[in-house]
């Protein structure tokens, strides 16, 4: 009897192509288009509905779907998880803005819509697996599933699966992840999928692709305040600390000055005196820091100490730390050589070569002691 398999797709190339090599590998397919996101939920500064371009993505993603369900002859639904998405994932995004940190709500979101609320769904169905076209692998020959990278490094997606636990492993699918994007684009293309040449989707996870700022203000006003230097020397107003993040150089709006011809970056936040901190070095050693404190983490097998490699960031590259458990959930973490724009409400990711062991958050940043003013 063919195992059964529940695939969330989403109306991309990678899903698409995922499915169709489910089928070819002889399963019983069938897919779920995730509807996560609510778009009478959208108003504008004024609190009234407010029609944005981009409302229709979410309908022609699942017109894609199911032009690809229906190419490959299998079962298609769309199901909500609109409140499931809004409680669990987009409340706590908008809780961390507010206390002035970045969130990554796509981590999230995979913890608590993908591999939670889908997978309950799923089972409604009798599926023996869910899959999904995540760039990573599920590796069970130790018995407890371990998630390991993708093949493509430069589409590996293990740093927003780093806070699965174990049991949200057992039992999924990732028949992409041995796969680098040119060979998935090929796949769809020789069996003439309609999303093989559709662009890759960015943005919030499930929201899309909008102007953020504005987006982010129909939610949380922005209050306006100074941007200034490290030394107290005032540069121009800001926005809203919420629109900028550590590292950042794009939209600070800062032409040439006296003191630097080149670009700005952020290098501080303070949220007492609602200051944004700036400075023209993308080097100031202000955004290097070398040790942090990581909380909630998640971690799968043993708990490990001492040397390994971690990411602060999406593709970021892989840093060399030291890692020392401070409780349960709570690690400190040190990088002596120095990272830039370590940045609180990131997750960082560990791992020992192709394994992923887990991840937590950043909640504090320092450089030899001293705590870096990012809140």
């Amino acid at each position: 009897m063919k195992k059964k398999v529940i695939i969330g797709l989403s109306g991309g190339v990678d899903s698409s192509v995922a499915a169709y090599l489910l089928k070819k590998d002889g399963y019983d397919v069938e897919a779920v288009f995730m509807r996560n996101w609510d778009s009478a939920t959208n108003l504008d500064i004024k609190g009234n509905p407010k029609a944005y371009d981009d409302l229709c993505e979410q309908e022609k993603d699942f017109q894609d779907a199911k032009l690809v369900a229906e190419k490959l002859q299998i079962p298609l639904r769309r199901v909500d998880f609109i409140e499931d998405y809004w409680d669990r994932v987009f409340q706590y995004f908008l809780s961390e803005y507010e206390k002035n940190r970045t969130p990554n709500p796509d981590v999230l979101c995979n913890n608590e819509i993908k591999f939670k609320a889908f997978v309950d769904y799923a089972k409604t169905l009798n599926a023996d697996y869910i899959a999904m076209g995540h760039y990573a692998r599920v590796d069970e020959t130790e018995g407890n599933p371990r998630l390991l990278r993708g093949l493509d490094s430069n589409k590996d997606q293990s740093y927003f699966l780093s806070q699965l636990k174990s049991e949200q492993l057992k039992n999924v699918l990732f028949p992409i992840g041995h796969l680098d994007k040119k060979e998935v684009r090929k796949i769809a293309i020789e069996q003439g999928l309609h999303t093989a040449t559709k662009k890759d989707s960015t943005g919030i996870c499930f929201i899309g692709e909008r102007h953020f700022n504005e987006f982010l203000s129909n939610y949380l006003p922005a209050q306006p305040g100074d941007m200034k230097r490290l030394d107290g020397t005032y540069v121009k107003p800001h926005q809203g600390l919420m629109n900028y993040t550590i590292g950042q150089r794009k939209g600070l709006g800062i032409g040439g000055s006296k003191e630097a011809s080149g670009a700005w970056f952020v290098v501080g936040k303070d949220l007492k005196t609602n200051t944004l901190y700036v400075e023209p070095n993308g080097d100031h050693p202000y955004l290097v820091s070398d040790e942090a404190i990581i909380t909630d983490v998640i971690w799968r097998g043993k708990k490990l100490s001492g040397k390994m490699t971690a990411k602060f960031r999406y593709r970021q590259q892989d840093h060399e730390v030291f890692v020392e458990w401070i409780d349960e959930h709570t690690i400190n973490v040190k990088y002596p050589q120095g990272v830039r724009s370590v940045t609180p409400g990131q997750v960082c990711a560990f791992y020992l070569d192709e394994v992923c062991l887990g991840s937590g958050f950043i909640h504090e940043a320092y450089f030899q002691g001293v705590k870096r003013q990012y809140s």
